[in-house]
């Protein structure tokens, strides 16, 4: 594969070995995934017992979203390995990890120590938490926001036909990410797809069979959730069906889309929070908001959503009138948008 770019060819680097696929996302991570972001390198920091005998790549924070920091651990492949006898059992294990509590205990504690006992990477974690203590953000990282990253040098065929097979575990958890690497001489660009910015956010719609049962409902978005959780999703139903009761809530792969006509918002259901996306000026929406955080969204993530919006975070089911008066706003701003 070859790209052309000011008036230079840049022809695609193949990898000779993993390990030098793997060090080249630890030397470039912040290129790669954002400047707001640290990458801790597990099989230099992190013993493996720490996962049950598991060993990633790495461990990965995202700050992107101060108000929704994310959580990963790394596998990176190179797309020629073996699905089934390399790629599928190692990312199988670490679903295992994650349903294991006192393995997570285990590696909050083994990653803290990490930080604790090297400057540069505690600097960066200071940096990004300011006062909040780093022990309790890692355990709270690693107990709410289970993410698992695989990077891959091109396609891995099988996976979307995995992710819509294990829904529960593939299709909810593993986020992929296709890095390629060129070279002109001594100039270097990569290509990433999908945008790590858009990462979280990404699941296209898809049009389902009427005689189909479909593949994702609510029971998968709110499996695993704390029961505050549960309700505030209730509450937030309650309020739609009471507003206006052809108001559809439509489970997808990545969030449960609320509909009037056309999309009007998103609910991205988390562990121990509702991320309420509303597809409507930001300066609106925090008119509507005063109690619960409202956080802006990058350019990258409104043009995924082609059109303005902001996240508010709900985490408890105090203040749901806010909620009432903004989705109450959100329909009279679609009405008048002519959906």
């Amino acid at each position: 594969m070859t790209i052309i770019c000011n008036g230079k060819r840049y022809t695609q680097t193949k990898y000779a070995t993993e390990k030098d696929f793997e060090e080249d996302v630890v030397v470039s991570s912040k290129m790669l995934f954002g400047k707001n972001t640290i990458y801790i390198n597990a099989k230099k920091k992190i013993d493996s017992k720490s996962l049950g005998g598991a060993i990633p790549d790495g461990f990965f924070f995202d700050f992107g979203d101060s108000s929704d920091p994310q959580f990963y651990i790394v596998e990176v492949e190179l797309c020629e390995h073996s699905f089934y006898n390399h790629i599928f059992p190692q990312i199988t294990k670490f679903f295992a990890f994650f349903k294991n509590t006192k393995l997570r205990k285990s590696l909050v504690d083994r990653i803290f120590s990490t930080v604790n006992t090297d400057d540069a990477l505690k600097n960066e974690f200071k940096k990004c938490l300011g006062q909040s203590e780093i022990y309790k953000f890692l355990s709270d990282m690693i107990e709410s926001s289970q993410n698992i990253l695989l990077i891959a040098d091109g396609q891995i065929g099988e996976l979307p036909e995995i992710m819509d097979t294990y829904t529960d575990t593939w299709g909810k958890m593993v986020r992929y990410l296709e890095v390629k690497k060129f070279f002109a001489g001594n100039d270097t660009i990569y290509t990433i797809t999908p945008d790590f910015e858009t990462i979280q956010y990404e699941g296209v719609e898809e049009v389902e069979d009427e005689d189909e049962t479909p593949k994702y409902g609510e029971e998968y978005h709110l499996e695993g959730v704390t029961a505050n959780v549960k309700e505030i999703y209730s509450r937030i139903k309650a309020i739609a069906a009471n507003l206006d009761d052809s108001l559809v809530f439509n489970p997808q792969k990545y969030y449960i889309s609320i509909k009037a006509g056309k999309n009007i918002a998103y609910l991205e259901v988390r562990i121990k929070k509702v991320r309420f996306i509303a597809l409507m000026p930001e300066d609106e929406i925090r008119e509507c908001i005063k109690h619960h955080a409202v956080t802006t969204l990058s350019a990258p993530v409104q043009k995924f959503y082609n059109s303005p919006c902001a996240a508010v975070n709900i985490q408890s089911t105090e203040h749901m009138d806010e909620i009432e008066t903004l989705m109450r706003k959100m329909i009279e701003y679609n009405k008048a948008s002519g959906s």
